[in-house]
C-alpha cells in the first residue's frame, strides 16, 4: 500500500492513513512523493519520503490524502502515474481533496464521487463529468473510492479493512480508534446548510419570502403568482439563480429551518414538521433520512446545544 504525499499534505489526513494500515502487519506502506510533496503547511515539519513515483508501480492500493492548493493540478509526472496504476489495477483511494488529484489525472470522469462539502461545488465546475455527491460519507466505486474530510477518511479506511479483512478486523481497528465500527458511506455529510447558494438575484425577495413562510403551501402556483411571472418563467430563472427547480430549494430550505430547530430547542418532530411545511411526523423522518441521511431524533442527539 502506497500513500501518495502531494504539496501542501494536510497533516491529519496523511496521519489517518497511516494510523489504521501502518500499524497492521497485513498492510506493508509506502510513502511516495514526486520530490516537491512533504511539506506540511503550518505545522513545522516536513513528511520525508521513503520512494519516488515508482512505488505506485507495484502497489496494489494508492492512498491520496487532502492537499491545500486544489488550484494547481498535481505534476505531469503523478498524473501520468496515477493513470499508470490505474490501469494496472490498483486501488485508487482518496481523503478528503484529494479526489482533486484522482479527477485532474481524468480517472473520476463519469464516474460517482465526493469530496469534502465545502469543496464538493468547485470539484463539479472544475469537473463536470464527474458525479459529485457532495452529501456522501464516502463513495466505493469499485476499484476507485472517494471520501469526505477527516472521520470521513477513518469511515473510509476502516472500510477497506472490511473489504480486505473482514468485520472482525475492521471492528478491533475501530475500537482501538475509538470509532464507530460502521458508518456506511451512504450516510450523509452534515452540511451547512444544504439548499442551494444563489448567483443572482431576480428572484431573491421571493425566496427571502419563502424562508418567512416555509409553513404555508407553497406550490409552483403561489410561487409564480407571487413573483408576478409565469410558471415556465418562474422554474427557468430558479434553476439559472440557484442552480435547482424551486420545490428541491424550499425542500431544502426547510430541512435546514428543521435542523436549527432540532439543535437550538426542544420542540416535538410534530411541531416541527408544521412549523417548516415538511408535514406529519413521518414525513419529516422521511426527509431527513432521505436529505439527511439520520433521522430527526439522531440529527438532535448529536448537535443539540446544551444550555
Amino acid at each position: 500500500m502506497v500513500v501518495l504525499v502531494l504539496p501542501g499534505v494536510s497533516a491529519l489526513e496523511f496521519g489517518i492513513a497511516m494510523q489504521i494500515f501502518g500499524a497492521d502487519p497485513h498492510y506493508e506502506m509506502t510513502v511516495c512523493t514526486d520530490g516537491q510533496g512533504g511539506q506540511v503547511p503550518s505545522a513545522g515539519f516536513t513528511i520525508t519520503a521513503s520512494a519516488g513515483l515508482d512505488a505506485m508501480g507495484v502497489a496494489d492500493t494508492v492512498i491520496v490524502p487532502r492537499y491545500e492548493n486544489v488550484d494547481v493540478p498535481p505534476s505531469s509526472d503523478v498524473l501520468a502515474a496515477l493513470r499508470a496504476a490505474h490501469a494496472r489495477g490498483t486501488r485508487l483511494v482518496s481523503i478528503c481533496t484529494g479526489a482533486f488529484a484522482l479527477a485532474a489525472a481524468g480517472l473520476l470522469d463519469g464516474r460517482p464521487a465526493t469530496t469534502h462539502w465545502q469543496y464538493a461545488d468547485q470539484l463539479r465546475r472544475r469537473y463536470p463529468r464527474i458525479d459529485v455527491l457532495p452529501n456522501q460519507l464516502y463513495v466505493d466505486d469499485g476499484d476507485i473510492l472517494t471520501s469526505a474530510g477527516i472521520t470521513a477518511g477513518v469511515d473510509l479506511c476502516l472500510h477497506l479493512v472490511r473489504l480486505d479483512q473482514g468485520s472482525a478486523a475492521a471492528n478491533t481497528r475501530a475500537r482501538f480508534l475509538v470509532a464507530p465500527p460502521r458508518r456506511t458511506g451512504g450516510q450523509a455529510q452534515f452540511v451547512d446548510p444544504i439548499r442551494a447558494d444563489a448567483t443572482g438575484d431576480r428572484l431573491a425577495p421571493l425566496r427571502d419570502w419563502m424562508l418567512e413562510n416555509l409553513a404555508d403551501d407553497l406550490s409552483i402556483d403561489v410561487l409564480a403568482t407571487r413573483a408576478h411571472i409565469s410558471r415556465r418563467t418562474l422554474i427557468r430563472r430558479f434553476r439559472e439563480e440557484v442552480g435547482t427547480s424551486p420545490m428541491a430549494w424550499l425542500t431544502h430550505a426547510r430541512i435546514d429551518r428543521a435542523r436549527e430547530l432540532l439543535e437550538t430547542t426542544t420542540m416535538s418532530v410534530e411541531r416541527i414538521g408544521r412549523l417548516t411545511g415538511l408535514g406529519a411526523p413521518a414525513s419529516v423522518r422521511a426527509a431527513f433520512h432521505r436529505q439527511v441521511g439520520t433521522s430527526p431524533r439522531e440529527y438532535r442527539a448529536l448537535f443539540r446545544h446544551s444550555g
